[in-house]
């Protein structure tokens, strides 16, 4: 598995998390070099402290060649050390101008008068050193091999040399304080971790499972439009932020562009759909009114008998029916027809209520027209009997029918909705389409009608779900405002 190809909501956490484990690692490893060169830097300090301090009385006793007050002064010294210094001393030896052994303490260390070469490789290297340096200040020596770590100090007074100071320091003994000093910056490492792991889990995983959606959802950005965002998911305004709003942008005007693709192909469809029908109800038309009249011709000059005259009835009726359905296609707005009053809207209601009283409905009827609008009012009466028949079949028993009119500038608006079954998308997008299979009784041609006369009145009509009803929407522009 290639980390690379890791989810962000992942990867993301996980490189914040290497980068605070090597940035913490590096830190405290250099915390504890810097710790453990400065302990080094103190012992030698230390030594030369003590140097400088044995330096008179060690000159003074060698130049009176005094062994025991030599002796007496380096033991006192190793018994004090460690109380203020870093490191107790364990051994110290005076060697005098030849690399002999002047005196040591504790006396096991060297027997006097032995050459330094001679008691161990130790203070052979330091003897091959001194033999080298000529330089009177002093040194820090670590043979190879070796577990001590010696000092060697030069015991001068007033550049008369007498000899030399060798300490010598066992190297285990400064590992509890620098273990000390490890430890404590350890625990810092670690409390710092335990801070910053958890934030940058936190942080990481807060900026990419909103990316991790985001993307999610651009995948069905071609088979479907998806959700929009919630704000609330990344409300900061930095570039993630800026990403989701554009996003959100995105996808408002994608929807608003097939909306209205929709609306122009529903339209294209329905406007061929009319000139279709009215170029075969013009076809049908002049053959029809031809048969009527023969039927008409032949009832009024020829004796029938009963048997004849029930057929003819029944061709009759037949005729009828199909003129009246060609009646409907031939919607057309243009006729003159006198202004819709109050009376115009009220007479339908009462036209409808027998049909609504037969299902128990109520009916809320909201109507806001004072005066006369400049609509013809054949034509929207017949926009109002259609719509309210069609809501009242849908309706449910014992339901209700809900219709609000009203005038605002010169917009004239219908709202009539019902609680009956709600349709699918699907369904509506075959609404208004002549001879509809949505229609339970009836040729299916009453919605269509509909829409012919507001669009050829320059209106809309538009059906939505609302609140779990069946909304119709129609607004039709005026020639004058609402008085």
């Amino acid at each position: 598995m290639n980390f690379f190809n890791l989810s962000f909501r992942y990867k993301i956490p996980l490189w914040g998390s290497m980068l605070i484990l090597l940035s913490t690692l590096a830190v405290s490893a250099t915390l504890i070099i810097d710790a453990f060169n400065e302990l080094r830097d103190d012992l030698v300090i230390d030594a030369q402290t003590l140097g400088i301090a044995l330096e008179p009385a060690l000159s003074a006793a060698m130049s009176r060649d005094d062994v025991w007050s030599v002796y007496t002064s380096i033991a006192a010294a190793l018994s004090r050390t460690g109380e203020a210094e870093r490191a107790k001393f364990s051994s110290a030896v005076v060697a005098d101008t030849a690399a002999r052994v002047y005196v040591a303490a504790p006396p096991t260390v060297a027997p006097m008068l032995t050459e330094l070469r001679n008691v161990n490789s130790d203070y052979a290297s330091i003897a091959e050193r001194l033999q080298s340096d000529t330089t009177e200040s002093g040194f820090a020596i670590t043979p190879a091999n070796s577990d001590r770590q010696y000092f060697v100090l030069p015991i001068t007074d007033h550049e008369v040399r007498y000899g030399t100071l060798i300490l010598s320091l066992n190297r285990q003994s400064v590992l509890p304080r620098f273990s000390e000093i490890a430890l404590r910056g350890l625990l810092v490492g670690t409390v710092i971790l335990c801070i910053l792991l958890p934030f940058n889990w936190y942080w990481g995983r807060r900026m990419a499972e909103p990316l991790v959606e985001l993307i999610e959802r651009m995948r069905n950005v071609g088979k479907q439009l998806p959700e929009t965002l919630d704000p609330a998911v990344y409300s900061h305004r930095d570039e993630l932020g800026s990403l989701f709003k554009t996003y959100n942008k995105m996808l408002t005007d994608l929807k608003a562009r097939e909306e209205l693709e929709r609306q122009v192909v529903q339209s294209d469809r329905l406007a061929a759909l009319g000139q279709l029908a009215a170029g075969v109800a013009h076809e049908i038309n002049n053959p029809l009114g031809g048969m009527l009249m023969a039927i008409d011709t032949l009832k009024s000059h020829t004796v029938i008998d009963s048997r004849t005259a029930k057929t003819i009835a029944l061709i009759e009726r037949g005729l009828g029916q199909i003129k009246e359905t060609v009646g409907a296609l031939l919607v057309e707005a243009k006729t003159k027809s006198r202004n819709l009053t109050t009376s115009d809207i009220e007479d339908v209601l009462v036209l409808i209520l027998p049909q609504a009283h037969g299902k128990r409905l109520k009916i809320d009827w909201h109507n806001q027209i004072a005066g006369a609008v400049a609509l013809p009012a054949t034509l929207v009466r017949q926009v109002l009997i259609n719509l309210l028949l069609n809501a009242v079949r849908a309706a449910n028993t014992d339901g209700v029918v809900a219709c609000h009119l009203a005038q605002t500038g010169n917009k004239f608006s219908v709202s009539i909705a019902n609680d009956g079954r709600l349709l699918t998308a699907e369904e509506m997008t075959h609404l208004f389409e002549p001879f509809s299979p949505l229609s339970e009784d009836g040729h299916g041609l009453g919605l269509w009608v509909c829409y012919q006369i507001v669009h050829q009145l320059g209106g809309s009509i538009t059906a939505q779900c609302k609140d779990q009803r069946m909304c119709f929407d129609v607004e039709l522009p005026t020639a004058e405002p609402a008085p």
